[in-house]
């Protein structure tokens, strides 16, 4: 092997380097705790919010670099509206979905709009909503329950956003998640399979052959570890459901589709973009309308893992958000990002998290390392451009 495809190799999958090397370290310092079924099924239960919210962020930081602000208060102003007619109300569940989710499409018709046609930069206008919906949250809790939360939610909504299919107890071979990562392994290796032969097809260039054995075996590996961990701490959750679904159709969108394509080129070039016949402003206009209508579900999925709906709820959802996308190779610039590397991103910051809270470190630690995280995925980006620049 050439020892500049090894140069590459390395390039290409930094963050999953570190991501192991991470969670090694974890393992190590926490004695082998982290490496538990219970701590895989917090790792996805605490941290689904992330990966939902991550996506929305990829779609709005590839337009150019754009941010929302605003998601982790409307997630607090979602639970509450629909602690308010779930509960207090007691609107059936599918109503109360219907309710939510055009709340959701309104406020991103809203927002998207003043971005995209009123020309409002996307920072003010989402700063505007993180002071606002956060206040309005606070105001709905207060002034409808005694306790500033609304608790005792319906089962059926919870049936939807929480706890897990098929469940058995802990312990226990959950025989049909593991049959889920069977399939699951068949499908990605079928999609990677797949995806290589379209590419020769057409001439492009493809990785070498022991690398692409070396990925699907690795890939292969992580979702059998998974689900074997799931397996035996009772089942799929059904956080998980929503994430690997969302996941899914969000990166073959972004990879397959003329639309991820628009989304790629308004970011990396906006006035080449609208020479080409792309319309900037519904590019701008779609993504802060995904954007909202992906809150709500992270909402949904917060809401009801907690049975609650408190005035802290989303408090700092937006920073996650946006440090998954940045440590997992989004570009700050906008143009350039992938769903798989903010999902790396998106579990890299989970790993820590938990790890740290495992060994007992305080809080304000925790957040001094995600800062120096962050702010490392930035310089390692910016070394990289000018390192390409200059090849």
């Amino acid at each position: 092997m050439k020892s500049n495809d090894l140069k590459s190799v390395l390039k290409k999958n930094t963050m999953t380097i570190v991501l192991v090397l991470v969670y090694i370290f974890f393992i190590i310092m926490t004695n082998g705790r982290i490496f538990t079924p219970e701590n895989f099924n917090n790792l996805i239960a605490q941290n689904a919010y992330v990966f939902i919210l991550g996506v929305g962020m990829l779609m709005c930081m590839l337009t150019g670099g754009n941010i929302d602000l605003s998601c982790g208060s409307f997630v607090c102003v979602v639970g509450a509206i629909a602690g308010v007619l779930s509960v207090i109300n007691k609107v059936n569940t599918p109503l109360t979905l219907l309710c939510v989710f055009g709340i959701g499409i309104f406020y991103g018709v809203v927002l998207g709009g003043m971005i995209a046609f009123l020309k409002i930069p996307p920072w003010i206008a989402t700063l505007a909503g993180y002071l606002a919906f956060r206040g309005l949250g606070t105001e709905i809790l207060t002034t409808t329950s005694t306790t500033s939360a609304i608790t005792n939610f319906p089962p059926a909504l919870l049936a939807i956003f929480s706890g897990t299919i098929l469940k058995t107890d802990s312990g226990v071979a959950n025989i049909p998640c593991i049959v889920a990562g069977v399939l699951a392994v068949a499908g990605v290796i079928v999609m990677n399979i797949t995806g290589r032969k379209n590419k020769l097809e057409k001439g492009y260039e493809v990785e070498p052959g022991w690398l692409f054995t070396a990925k699907n075996i690795i890939e292969a590996a992580v979702i059998l570890l998974v689900m074997g961990m799931l397996a035996f701490d009772g089942g799929i959750p059904v956080a998980l459901i929503w994430v690997a679904v969302i996941m899914v159709i969000y990166n073959f969108v972004c990879g397959k589709t003329t639309i991820g394509r628009h989304f790629m080129t308004v970011g990396g070039n906006a006035e080449t973009a609208r020479l080409s016949g792309i319309n900037n402003k519904i590019v701008m206009f779609g993504a802060y309308l995904n954007m909202a209508v992906l809150t709500v579900i992270a909402s949904l999925l917060v809401t009801t893992r907690f049975q609650a709906a408190n005035s802290t709820s989303g408090t700092n959802f937006e920073m996650d958000a946006i440090s998954a996308c940045i440590v997992g190779g989004v570009s700050a610039y906008g143009g350039a990002g992938t769903v798989m590397g903010m999902v790396i991103g998106a579990t890299l910051i989970g790993v820590i998290n938990l790890g740290m809270s495992l060994m007992g470190i305080d809080q304000n630690w925790q957040k001094v390392v995600k800062g120096v995280v962050l702010l490392a995925a930035v310089v390692f980006d910016i070394l990289s451009k000018k390192g390409n620049k200059k090849q």
